[in-house]
């Protein structure tokens, strides 16, 4: 059995919405979340009250589950676009679900958005959600936990599937100029899943779809994990840190920026904790186990 570590989620920005931020721009919600340049606005905000070193979109873990069919409630200044209804009461449905078009709706915005801010000079983090994020928006966990137990080839199929969707996303962020494709699945952290169901998944999809992933990394391009990914990794001999040195003391979201053209993959912290400083200048590449 491998032993993998849980990371506990604490971070210190917005996460995506921060009425002191909001209230200044003068958007209105949740139209602000729906354009291209009302988004972008809002991130360079978001970004600037933070103090980060980068801008995050989008804001939300909705945006793929709704371009393949998912019921979205909007939200407002305060709460930012959330699961409304699920659309499926059966795995076997997740298989008939469409393609996403990424030449419209709101995961089109998404990518104008993106654009906006790299020609206006900013570094761009696009915040990718995992398999069990985007079940989560579509169909109730029970049903996925039982088709695991009960099911494990169709749901290898669903994430087959589900792999294929975020990798493409993966791929038109970096054409629309995102320099950080950040994949997080908080969802199925080992919290949720249990230590048998995490390294099933491992084993299963995500050590898979990372190799596949990791392809877009190059001289602009550096994919980050949540460390909870990271964790689940380690704890199952598919990855190992590598260390680089820094040239001084800085925060890991600046790392993550020196560092890209040199390392592929990141996943030593939450790239939203914008305060953590990596003060020994010491920046972990997480290598898969080829």
């Amino acid at each position: 059995m491998a032993e993998i570590k849980d990371f506990q989620c604490t971070y210190d920005n917005s996460a995506g919405i921060n009425s002191e931020v909001t209230r200044g721009l003068g958007l209105t919600f949740p139209d602000a979340y729906l354009r291209g340049d009302t988004m972008a606005a809002l991130s360079r905000a978001l970004k600037e009250h933070d103090k980060a070193a980068f801008c995050e979109l989008p804001f939300c873990h909705t945006v793929e589950a709704e371009a393949m069919g998912g019921v979205i409630n909007y939200g407002n200044e305060l709460a930012g676009p959330r699961a409304k209804e699920y659309i499926c009461t059966a795995p076997e449905e997740l298989l008939d679900l469409p393609e996403i078009d990424f030449s419209k709706g709101r995961i089109h915005e998404v990518l104008l958005a993106c654009k906006m801010l790299r020609e206006e000079g900013e570094h761009v983090v696009m915040q990718v959600s995992g398999p069990f994020t985007i079940l989560n928006v579509l169909i109730d966990a029970k049903y996925v936990f039982k088709a695991m137990r009960k099911k494990p080839e169709l749901m290898k199929e669903v994430f087959r599937k589900l792999g294929n969707e975020i990798f493409r996303f993966m791929e038109e962020a970096k054409k629309y100029g995102a320099d950080l494709l950040s994949y997080a699945d908080s969802s199925g952290g080992l919290n949720i899943l249990g230590p048998k169901m995490a390294e099933q998944v491992v084993e299963d999809f995500t050590y898979e779809f990372l190799k596949k992933a990791e392809s877009l990394a190059d001289a602009q391009t550096m994919i980050l994990l949540c460390p909870k990914t990271t964790f689940a990794l380690l704890g199952t001999g598919k990855a190992r840190f590598r260390d680089h040195k820094l040239p001084e003391p800085m925060s890991y979201g600046e790392g993550c920026i020196e560092m890209t053209g040199k390392v592929k993959l990141a996943g030593q912290m939450c790239i939203k904790n914008v305060g953590y400083r990596l003060e020994n200048a010491v920046f972990k590449e997480v290598v898969l186990d080829h």
